[in-house]
């Protein structure tokens, strides 16, 4: 009997050997029917590389044209709709008494004590730059007379409302929209708004009016430093005369050069609110919301005031044509 059992035994191991020897062997691929296994890869950076990549960038892309002009559009309605409400509270507080004084002088006293500095360390390099420039070329046409009306022009027309507003979109407008992207993410707008209070005319149009004053007020002061620069610089160290450096100022400046640039001060003091308090408005996102939102304030403002001050001086010669150097 232990003979037979050992026999049955011995059988069914033979058997059970061949059975499993005819089922396919799986090795981490397809399997054929011979039992060898296709190996496939599953290294996700292999795949990767099949194709994935670049779909996702077209995909990206695709996307990026399908929505991203509809976000410009909408971005800039929203700015036009908030810089027309703002200029219109404006006006209309002005004339009936409920303008927000305090906030005007506490906005106006930190955006003054903001920009000052900075701007005057900027327009004194600036302006000895351009005297530098301009008493090089003078002086190669035998004209080193015009130097000062050149150099002055150059501060008063374009140099003293540029910086002055570069400085105001880059310190100023950045704290206008950090402070209104940090309150609405503490929901202090959608209280105010629950509470009937407007945000537009409890926030927006004192910081705007003291945007412009600010605008103003450095853009003089902007002007001033250029002319006493560029006039210590040409007398002192190019040897010129300030006889002749005042004469071809005083015969080529005139009050228009002055108010245009008071208009783009008021104009950039405008776009600068308006784009600060509307990316600061419409932050989202939480403290990296609040980031992003400051510096595309800093970069929409940057170029749109480039392109203003273009427009600008091109109409002004264009409407009003007068000797020039």
């Amino acid at each position: 009997m232990k003979a037979y059992s050992a026999s049955l035994d011995l059988r069914s191991a033979r058997r059970h050997r061949t059975r499993s020897s005819q089922i396919p062997k799986k090795r981490g691929g397809f399997v054929d029917n011979e039992g060898d296994s296709l190996t496939t890869s599953t290294d996700p950076a292999q795949s990767l590389t099949r194709g994935s990549a670049p779909s996702e960038i077209i995909s990206w892309i695709q996307r990026y044209l399908q929505n991203h002009p509809l976000m410009s559009l909408g971005t800039v309605g929203g700015q036009v709709m908030l810089g027309a409400r703002a200029i219109q509270y404006l006006f209309f507080d002005l004339f009936t008494g409920r303008f927000m004084i305090g906030e005007f002088i506490e906005q106006a006293a930190f955006m003054a004590s903001t920009a000052f500095t900075p701007t005057v360390l900027i327009t004194i390099p600036i302006s000895v730059t351009l005297c530098v420039q301009f008493g090089f070329l003078a002086g190669q046409v035998g004209a080193t007379s015009l130097a000062g009306a050149a150099t002055g022009l150059a501060v008063i027309r374009q140099g003293a409302p540029l910086v002055a507003a570069l400085l105001l979109a880059s310190a100023v407008g950045s704290a206008v929209c950090a402070d209104l992207g940090s309150r609405t993410m503490r929901e202090e707008i959608q209280a105010m708004e629950v509470m009937g209070v407007s945000p537009v005319r409890r926030l927006v149009v004192p910081r705007l009016a003291a945007l412009i004053l600010i605008g103003m007020l450095l853009t003089g002061v902007t002007a001033f430093v250029g002319y006493v620069g560029s006039y210590l610089f040409n007398v002192y160290f190019q040897n010129g005369t300030p006889g002749s450096f005042v004469a071809t100022f005083s015969s080529f400046a005139t009050v228009g050069d002055l108010m245009l640039a008071m208009v783009k001060a008021v104009v950039f003091g405008t776009i600068v609110a308006v784009i600060g308090c509307h990316k600061g408005l419409d932050t989202r996102g939480g403290p990296a919301g609040v980031a992003n939102s400051v510096n595309s304030a800093v970069v929409e403002s940057v170029l749109l005031l480039m392109i203003v001050n273009l427009v600008l001086s091109e109409y002004y010669v264009i409407v009003f044509p007068r000797q020039t150097l």
